[in-house]
């Protein structure tokens, strides 16, 4: 069973502290190794999400990997690479304008999650317009217990303090609507995240998520 290589944290750890080309050239080698392991692990997921999930088909595991580097052209901060490792996954691996699926790999902040993260405004009315009209299918699902107990509601980062434009305050959904992204999320410990069954317990979290997922989708197709 593929698993995200043992060494995959620490190396983060210490990127973390020597945030520089020569020390990331010394240890390219054991990169490689973690990224390898990464790929094979990504493989093995859409294979186990295939199962509940066929939307997303099978792309390239490399195409759900985030890059190491950064992206330093418009940052004050010029630190070189990311102290954290990602894999998305939708039918477009990581390159998704929908709903899709996340593994954050980061010392003692991994976590397992999911939805759509601010997503562009025309998505994003689509997204309010399913939920006021099917709000009873979509409270269904966000209120269950078991997704409750399991993610702990929707994110609320960014929240709007008034309704929308268009809604009002007395809509028994506005709470929901005022959300500018709908993610969710399950925290895992470093040691949960580097054992040789995570694959399938990652698997087994979207797997819960998917109806979550699959109204998302099914609102701005």
């Amino acid at each position: 069973m593929a698993a995200i290589h043992p060494k995959t944290l620490s190396f983060l750890a210490s990127l973390k502290k020597n945030n520089n080309k020569p020390w990331f050239e010394k240890n390219r080698d054991l990169y490689e190794v973690i990224r390898s392991d990464m790929i094979a692990f990504t493989e093995e997921l859409l294979r186990a999400m295939n199962r509940f999930d066929s939307t997303i088909g099978f792309p390239d595991p490399k195409s759900c990997l985030f890059r190491i580097n950064r992206d330093v052209r418009f940052s004050k901060d010029k630190s070189p690479y990311k102290t954290s490792m990602g894999i998305a996954i939708s039918k477009a691996g990581k390159n998704f304008e929908a709903a899709g699926y996340y593994v954050h790999l980061e010392p003692g902040k991994c976590f397992v999650g999911g939805g759509m993260w601010m997503p562009e405004p025309d998505q994003l009315k689509k997204v309010r317009q399913e939920i006021d009209y099917n709000f009873k299918d979509f409270k269904k699902i966000v209120e269950a217990p078991a997704f409750r107990k399991k993610f702990g509601g929707l994110h609320t980062d960014m929240k709007l303090s008034r309704p929308p434009k268009g809604y009002d305050e007395n809509n028994p959904a506005i709470e929901y609507m005022k959300l500018k992204s709908f993610t969710i999320g399950a925290e895992f410990t470093d040691a949960q995240v580097l054992h040789s069954g995570f694959v399938k317990t990652a698997a087994g979290v979207f797997k819960e998520m998917n109806p979550f997922i699959r109204f998302l989708n099914e609102a701005v197709k």
